[in-house]
């Protein structure tokens, strides 16, 4: 009798809602159509490079589906980092596969995640991707799942910021997620009828900023300003906190909110506050819209795997899921289009 093939889950880099739905589906259907066998592997890479797994049937992924965060734990290891010992990553990795009689690797994760994805397809390890990131800034898919909720979370934060910014006659200043992309910011600041929204993708004058704050007290409102982590202003002076690098190499930001806030308060004597929503954002149950499209990702990859394919992710175009290669998939980041800021222009002030 022939051993049923087993399958290898791993859910890298940051934790975001809809990771669960992903596990859930691959399981429910490599199980149930397909007779397959699965492995979960512990915190990203650090599962298959140290060879750390956990049970992965349909018993344990029964119930998780509303669950936020992924139940396989997650971590920003980079497996072609420099390592002690004789062997590389991709030689603990690829061992450890064979040694667990894995045949396939699905996975879930980012621009970091799905970039060590690429170069393991390319070493001869049997992989195929799902995109996941709050960011929405992989260029291969239309949307990623988690976005959605992110900003809905910021846009609950946005409209109760409203209230208590008018009742004391304060600037509020909301920092939201987006290290490259604006995406969350440009969402949820427009949902959330933001006064004024700051993205990575166009620097920003303080200037111009204090002016649509003065210009908005001098209507009887109190603005809020929602700007991404990754904002900079023009004035190369204005300078924010940078907290190290992760295992990628990416600086950790922090700091542009408060940065704002001191700003607004030295150029128009008028009281400021920040609010930074951090992990709020990635926290907590996901919205239907993300537990559908994670569930039809996790689908979808179970069927490329089932078809043999390697080296390829699987994206959203339209409302389709289609097939597309691990390398196009991190070629370059989606950020926000000058025209799709400018919509949002007209509501500044």
């Amino acid at each position: 009798m022939v051993a049923p093939m087993r399958v290898g889950v791993l859910t890298g880099g940051g934790d975001c809602p809809g990771l669960n739905a992903v596990i859930r589906a691959v399981v429910r259907k490599g199980v149930q159509e397909y007779g397959y066998e699965f492995v979960g592997f512990r915190d990203g890479w650090r599962g298959p490079l140290e060879g750390d797994t956990v049970p992965l049937d349909v018993q344990a992924v029964r119930g998780i589906l509303p669950r936020g965060g992924t139940i396989l734990g997650t971590s920003r290891t980079n497996p072609f980092a420099s390592r002690d010992g004789e062997r590389s990553g991709v030689e603990q990795i690829k061992d450890n596969l064979a040694g667990l009689g894995v045949g396939a690797l699905i996975a879930i994760g980012g621009e970091d995640t799905l970039g060590a994805a690429t170069k393991l397809h390319a070493e001869g390890v049997r992989v195929v991707g799902v995109p996941k990131t709050i960011d929405n800034d992989l260029g291969a898919t239309d949307y990623t799942f988690g976005f959605d909720t992110a900003v809905n979370i910021a846009m609950e934060a946005i409209d109760r910021l409203h209230t208590t910014a008018e009742s004391h006659h304060r600037a509020l200043i909301v920092e939201v997620m987006g290290r490259h992309a604006g995406w969350i910011a440009l969402h949820a600041g427009m949902a959330g009828g933001a006064n004024v929204i700051l993205i990575p993708e166009k620097p920003f004058e303080i200037k111009k900023v204090c002016e649509y704050v003065e210009h908005r007290f001098q209507t009887r409102y109190s603005p809020i300003v929602v700007v991404a982590e990754g904002a900079h202003a023009v004035e190369s002076d204005l300078a924010v906190s940078e907290q190290g690098l992760d295992s990628f190499g990416h600086v950790r930001l922090g700091g542009v909110g408060q940065m704002l806030a001191d700003e607004i308060e030295k150029r128009t004597g008028k009281e400021a506050r920040v609010a930074v929503l951090g992990h709020i954002q990635r926290g907590g149950t996901p919205t239907a819209s993300d537990r559908v499209l994670a569930t039809r990702f996790g689908v979808q990859a179970i069927e490329a795997v089932h078809d043999g394919a390697s080296g390829i992710m699987v994206a959203l175009r339209s409302t389709d899921i289609i097939r597309v290669p691990l390398s196009e998939a991190t070629a370059e980041l989606k950020t926000v289009p000058q025209q799709r800021y400018a919509e949002a222009e007209v509501f500044f002030g």
